[in-house]
């Protein structure tokens, strides 16, 4: 099932313009933590800040905070916030047509306090539709890895789909198959559910249609981005519905954060490929003599370079937009 919404030129065209704004300059800034007096600060997530405005509606903050094992880093990655901001919007404009999305289209500038540090927000935040979270992580996989290929080697199974017998590590699947997840608390893990519970969770009718969502738009974007050299392992989506019951995607879409980036020229099955993501961070972290939980360890700085390198190429490769 692919959505047709009446209002999807008008979204385009306010993806569009996010998009512009974006490309216009793209020198970094560095925000560990947002700072907005007079706004109403709804949420501080391991990466975005939610504030409320009025006319409901959300201002999203992406800052620079790294998080690895669910616990948030002490040092920042300069300019992540506002590359996954941008890589984000590619992707809401790139298919808009697909599934509408949380975006207004509204300029940040408009909507910050006076005296704010206009330039230090405008790039890593978003104007948003406040909805109704559906409150399951929308995971599709084309490939079987991360805990994927762990349940797999347990069960032969993911989320209960039943998968061939012999499958080897980041082996491509047949087809891309919905592996949801529970949506857990801050410094709790996910759980891989199956479809069922899905439908136990938020009803059958919405449950297929947010099945429907993720698998349309991961095909999507991993035949673009094949096509640039780029392997889209498997992604996590992030749903709401408005006041009509109408659902959108919200929150990021297809970033290193909520992705598996693979090079295509270094894919090999029976290993895990190297990746444009923050597994950079993770390796170094698995050397140190660190159980995991808060506070983590400080990062030294050519991991924290290593690892916005790795950011900015994906950002150039996919979405055509280079940084300083």
């Amino acid at each position: 099932m692919v959505y047709v919404d009446s209002t999807v030129p008008l979204r385009a065209a306010a993806c569009a313009a996010t998009m512009a704004l974006c490309r216009s300059s793209c020198v970094t800034t560095t925000l560990l933590q947002s700072d907005l007096p007079g706004l109403d600060l709804l949420h501080r997530g391991k990466v975005r800040d939610v504030y409320a405005l009025p006319g409901n509606e959300l201002l999203i903050v992406a800052s620079d905070r790294l998080s690895a094992f669910d616990v948030v880093l002490p040092d920042p990655i300069p300019g992540k916030g506002e590359m996954l901001c941008q890589m984000s919007n590619f992707w809401f404009a790139k298919t808009a047509h697909l599934v509408p999305n949380h975006l207004t289209g509204r300029a940040v500038a408009d909507v910050l306090p006076a005296g704010t540090d206009v330039a230090l927000y405008t790039k890593r935040s978003v104007v948003a539709k406040r909805l109704k979270p559906v409150p399951i992580e929308a995971i599709a996989r084309g490939y079987l890895i991360g805990s994927g290929w762990k349940d797999y080697q347990r069960t032969g199974r993911v989320s209960e789909i039943t998968l061939p017998d012999g499958l080897r590590q980041a082996e491509q699947l047949r087809e891309s198959i919905f592996t949801p997840s529970t949506k857990a608390a801050a410094g709790a893990h996910d759980e891989n559910i199956g479809f069922d519970a899905v439908v136990a969770t938020i009803g059958a009718d919405l449950a297929e249609q947010v099945r429907a969502a993720t698998l349309a738009i991961y095909k999507y974007a991993a035949d673009y981005a094949a096509q640039r050299g780029i392997l889209i392992a498997d992604t996590k989506l992030e749903f709401g519905t408005d006041e009509n019951g109408r659902l959108l995607v919200m929150d990021e879409m297809l970033t290193p954060d909520s992705s598996r980036f693979w090079p295509a020229d270094t894919y090999r099955v029976g290993t895990s490929p190297p990746s444009y993501d923050k597994q950079f961070v993770r390796d170094y972290l698995e050397t140190l003599d660190w159980d995991k939980t808060a506070p983590g360890p400080h990062v030294p700085a050519e991991v924290i370079e290593g690892t916005r390198a790795k950011y900015a190429e994906a950002l150039q490769r996919l979405a055509g937009i280079v940084l300083d």
